[in-house]
């Protein structure tokens, strides 16, 4: 019983490890309150001005994408159940440290970049309809905030998480009850689902380029595999989790969509921006306080960016431990047990994003980073196929993993229609991450011995 102990309380290196808290309720409540979230509350509106009134498409197109690299997500984390995520995955597949660290740099930044996007929504849209305040201080206040909770402890956390993704779901609910009821009273146009913005562009190009913004509202899933240390059973709990979390979070997202096509035309919607669902609610039913929203909108903006940053934090912790990065950035609190280096450090990059980068500049560079992850995990699931584990675990079916690389890759690609400004801030952030690849090797050269650089591996369970 010692043995076990010890070996539940110290992780790689001595360390004190994290705790294993989550059982497959919380796991469900994570990935439905990481997806639900900033997405549908803060970027409905841009999504309409690329596609017009037929909202729900891009979303539903989003979610079968998603749906399909998660099944390779699952056979990753049920393979090597370690914080990390697709770094880890990468690393495995290609043994390539500048690939790995540059994943890595990439999935931090996308979940700085969402929970970014989260602070802007909180400052500039829903905290107005109560207090006048400065939107960068606003922001600022709101990112250290998200820092102390998650300092506090993943338990507390993903507590909270459960509390404020009941409530987000509730606001979303509301929007589609009030939906349906503007419609039975004779409300709404069904001919605006199937318009399409072919202005100064092809269907197929509008369908791609909301798509490719519709996919941060869809991304979130691939955090909980990041949260693998510290979940109960996680070969056991994470498949069911987290495809019956996708589902449930597509269905709200897609009735959302219709209900804000059915009652708004896509213009309004495009010129509400980030307050689009308040637009649906003014019309649908003009006496519902504006205010009871945009508490329920808060708190799910509240919610998406502290998964994020619990998300990154971890990562930097999963690939300290692999000694991609410096093992200090792994550093983990004697009391809290929260990896406390990597906590500070995210908060930094997300307080200099908030500063400087607008809201939908955000979202579209979260879903670039994302989607180019996401081929190359698709990839990897195919190459670590060789590698086998002396456990039983998920097994994606071939098909799913080749179709969502190419998939993925498309979306990448100026042809989906992506605007060039997402490009010029991924360059930059991923010009950053050379910078400090570059930076990273010069430090382990000089403080790591050849054994020491060898990557840790935990073990499984």
């Amino acid at each position: 019983m010692a043995d076990t102990t010890t070996t539940e309380q110290t992780g790689p290196a001595g360390q004190p490890s994290l705790k294993r808290v989550m059982g497959s309720k919380l796991l469900l409540f994570f990935v439905v309150g990481d997806i639900i979230g900033t997405g549908v509350y803060a970027l409905t509106g841009q999504v309409a001005g690329r596609v017009g009134g037929a909202l729900w498409l891009p979303f539903l197109i989003a979610f079968v994408v998603a749906f399909m690299t998660a099944f390779s997500y699952l056979e990753l984390v049920g393979k090597y159940p370690q914080a990390a995520g697709a770094a880890l995955y990468t690393h495995k597949a290609f043994k390539i440290r500048f690939l790995t660290f540059m994943v890595a740099f990439a999935v931090m930044c996308s979940g700085i970049t969402s929970a970014s996007s989260a602070a802007k929504a909180f400052g500039d849209t829903y905290l107005k309809e109560f207090i006048t305040a400065p939107m960068p201080l606003v922001a600022i206040l709101f990112v250290i905030g998200l820092a102390l909770i998650n300092f506090r402890g993943v338990s507390e956390s993903v507590k909270t998480n459960v509390v404020l993704t009941c409530i987000e779901i509730g606001g979303l609910l509301i929007v589609i009850g009030v939906g349906v009821w503007a419609v039975l009273n004779g409300n709404g146009d069904a001919s605006r689902l199937v318009e399409f913005d072919t202005e100064n562009q092809t269907m197929l190009v509008a369908i791609t380029s909301a798509t490719s913004l519709a996919f941060f509202a869809m991304v979130g899933f691939e955090d909980s595999v990041n949260m693998a240390e510290e979940c109960k059973d996680p070969i056991r709990i994470f498949p069911k989790a987290m495809l019956w979390g996708m589902v449930i979070a597509a269905t709200i997202y897609i009735m959302v969509s219709v209900t804000s096509s059915l009652l708004v035309p896509a213009d309004d919607l495009a010129a509400a921006k980030s307050s689009a669902l308040l637009k649906v609610l003014d019309v649908g039913a003009p006496g519902f306080p504006r205010e009871v929203f945009s508490a329920i909108g808060l708190f799910a903006v509240i919610n998406s960016a502290l998964i994020n940053m619990l998300m990154a934090s971890r990562l930097l912790y999963g690939m300290a431990n692999q000694r991609i990065i410096p093992k200090q950035l792994g550093t983990v609190h004697p009391f809290r047990r929260s990896p406390w280096v990597a906590i500070v450090f995210t908060s930094l990059i997300a307080i200099a994003l908030v500063s400087f980068v607008d809201i939908g500049v955000l979202g579209g560079t979260t879903a670039l980073l994302l989607l180019a992850v996401f081929a190359i995990v698709n990839v990897a699931v195919l190459v670590l196929r060789k590698e086998k584990v002396s456990h039983k675990h998920f097994r994606a079916p071939t098909i799913v993993p080749v179709l969502a690389a190419i998939f993925c890759v498309y979306l990448v690609t100026p042809l989906s229609g992506r605007p060039a400004r997402d490009y010029k801030v991924a360059a930059i952030l991923l010009g950053v991450g050379i910078v400090l690849w570059g930076i990273n090797w010069l430090v382990m050269r000089a403080t790591h011995s050849e054994e020491d650089r060898r990557p840790i591996e935990p073990p499984v369970g």
